[in-house]
């Protein structure tokens, strides 16, 4: 049986740690938290928990989530984020992959924006690889939108329950983030010789919005999915924008 750390990185996540860690407690040979330097109650949760608790100052989601790895006890690694949480059938599937063979597992994830789980507008199932063979791959992808990448040839399969994500509480919260993000989005393009023509930022959000509401469902999740489908067009309207903004003399 191969023994599991679970990484997980964190800045001012008090609301959300303590269910992540609770939920991984049944599998987990080894936990460690890689903290932003929080100012919230982030450290003592983690303690109260008895994960290893490490700070480094943040530099990227990309980056932070390559250096957890690094913390890791154990090759074999389950990488959280603060506020996902596993449910029993996930528990009992990492359980049965600890004795498994594949380099690699995804897992479906099933989000909870303000109350109510999201399952329609390409919200779900989500398919996230997020446990594997630490030796074998590496985080990449551009800032924020992260994901994990296996070397060529690794075997992957996928578990059974899903990923929890805690996602937003609150529409403010939500708002608050797609500022953020988009801020980070417009820098990586920009960084990349990207640019923003007047069509792409008249029409993308616009392709967005019918996207997710209509063609994936969106208007199945009642009013939550036609917020969220606004507001996913918004962000990607702010993205081109900020993208713009920044090619301005």
């Amino acid at each position: 049986m191969r023994s599991l750390s679970v990484v997980i990185i964190t800045y001012n996540e008090e609301r959300n740690i303590g269910r992540c860690l609770a939920s991984v407690r049944a599998v987990a040979d080894d936990v460690v938290v890689l903290d932003s330097f929080s100012s919230d109650r982030t450290e003592a949760i983690v303690r109260e928990h008895g994960a290893r608790f490490v700070q480094h100052k943040f530099d990227g989601h990309i980056e932070q989530k390559n250096r957890a790895i690094t913390h890791a006890a154990h090759p074999f690694v389950l990488s959280l984020d603060a506020d996902e949480a596993l449910d029993e059938r996930s528990v009992e599937a990492i359980r049965t992959a600890k004795q498994g063979t594949a380099d690699g597992y995804t897992m479906n994830r099933l989000t909870n924006y303000c109350g109510t789980w999201i399952r329609h507008g390409g919200w779900y199932p989500d398919v996230k690889l997020r446990l594997w063979d630490s030796r074998k791959g590496h985080w990449t992808g551009t800032n924020p939108h992260d994901r994990y990448e296996l070397a060529d040839g690794a075997r992957i399969e996928h578990l059974p329950g899903d990923l929890l994500h805690y996602s937003y509480y609150t529409l403010n919260d939500h708002l608050k983030q797609v500022n953020y993000f988009t801020d980070i989005m417009a820098q990586a393009l920009h960084t990349k010789g990207k640019r923003a023509s007047m069509v792409k930022l008249m029409l993308s959000p616009v392709v967005k919005f019918f996207g997710d509401y209509m063609f994936r469902g969106g208007f199945l999740d009642g009013w939550h999915g036609f917020v969220i489908a606004m507001i996913s067009a918004h962000a990607t309207f702010l993205k081109y924008a900020k993208l713009k903004e920044l090619h301005r003399p």
